[in-house]
């Protein structure tokens, strides 16, 4: 028996290794890291910034190591009035890595933390 964390995992294995192996343009990944978290969320993450490199990859994600690891980030925000969607400056994105590992209240430590993740991330691709 699988839990919902190793049925994503296998779900999102098959679907790199098809990617990989096949010309898709684009994947569009929904929270495909339920369930996961520290090393391991760090190694998908990274997983999927390679795979970006070659196809376009859309991942919904609340993890923020998952989150640090994209080349871009966008937010989606819901409301009565619709669902808007904008990328992500800079400064913004620190701030969005920032919350998924500290919470609502925004501290200095979070933010440095943010930063770096998001700066190893960066780093791996030179």
């Amino acid at each position: 028996v699988a839990s919902g964390g190793e049925l994503s995992r296998i779900s999102l294995g098959i679907t790199v290794i098809a990617a990989e192996r096949t010309r898709t343009p684009t994947l569009v990944l929904d929270e495909a890291d339920v369930g996961i978290g520290g090393a391991v969320a760090d190694a998908l993450g990274r997983a999927l910034r390679q795979l970006g490199k070659s196809a376009q990859v859309l991942c919904v994600t609340h993890v923020a190591q998952v989150a640090a690891q994209g080349h871009c980030h966008l937010h989606v925000d819901k409301s009565d009035g619709g669902t808007t969607v904008h990328a992500l400056d800079a400064r913004q994105r620190v701030d969005e890595v920032a919350r998924m590992i500290g919470g609502a209240t925004l501290t200095e430590k979070a933010r440095a933390r943010a930063e770096e993740m998001i700066a190893i991330a960066a780093a791996a691709d030179t």
